[in-house]
């Protein structure tokens, strides 16, 4: 089977680190179980200059591998792999975050799970000229089985996907989300999702 795993807030404990960073920055408070909407800058009300600052210090190298691993997460995609999965982290952080994103995968136990960049968001000004870097006709040519998502706002990928299955990463900005179809399953950890894999 060929599995899709996002990366933040499925791997990497993102938005609690985005959340102690809008408090440091800007002096604004949303603790993590109060982050009601996917989108960084609505759910910390910032202005369009504010939103910037944040998105490019989160991105620092440093802190990018500062943000601690999802429990049980790259234990599970090991796991998988042994199985005989075939397990690919599909991100939508820029592609500048290349080094300390494989970096932080090998770190912890994943180097031999490729890095895929996918414009997951439209917040892609400049497209890495890199066999990393996907566009949507060839993620949809990579044909994966199931994904590991939290995003609503990435779940539209999966449109033109009805046979694939997709397990939601249980998150606060996620449990108001109706699923648009049939073979969404909501998940609270990763034990979960390896039972539903096998």
């Amino acid at each position: 089977m060929k599995i899709y795993v996002d990366f933040d807030d499925c791997l990497s404990e993102s938005a609690r680190g985005f959340s102690d960073l809008a408090a440091q920055l800007f002096g604004i408070h949303v603790p993590y179980e109060e982050m009601r909407v996917f989108n960084l800058q609505t759910a910390f009300s910032l202005t369009d200059e504010q939103y910037a600052r944040l998105l490019a210090e989160g991105h620092e190298p440093e802190r990018l591998l500062s943000y601690e691993e999802v429990p049980g997460a790259s234990e599970a995609v090991r796991e998988l792999m042994r199985r005989g999965h075939e397990v690919s982290v599909v991100t939508g952080r820029p592609f500048s975050s290349y080094e300390p994103s494989r970096l932080w995968l090998d770190r912890h136990g994943l180097r031999d799970v490729r890095i895929w960049f996918l414009d997951k968001y439209g917040r892609e000004i400049h497209r890495g000229e890199n066999e990393c870097c996907l566009d949507l006709d060839g993620f949809y040519r990579m044909k994966f089985d199931c994904a590991v998502e939290d995003s609503p706002s990435a779940f539209r990928l999966f449109d033109p996907l009805p046979e694939m299955k997709v397990l939601v990463f249980d998150r606060p900005w996620n449990r108001g989300y109706e699923f648009p179809r049939e073979g969404y399953t909501r998940c609270p950890d990763w034990k979960t999702i390896l039972g539903i894999v096998g």
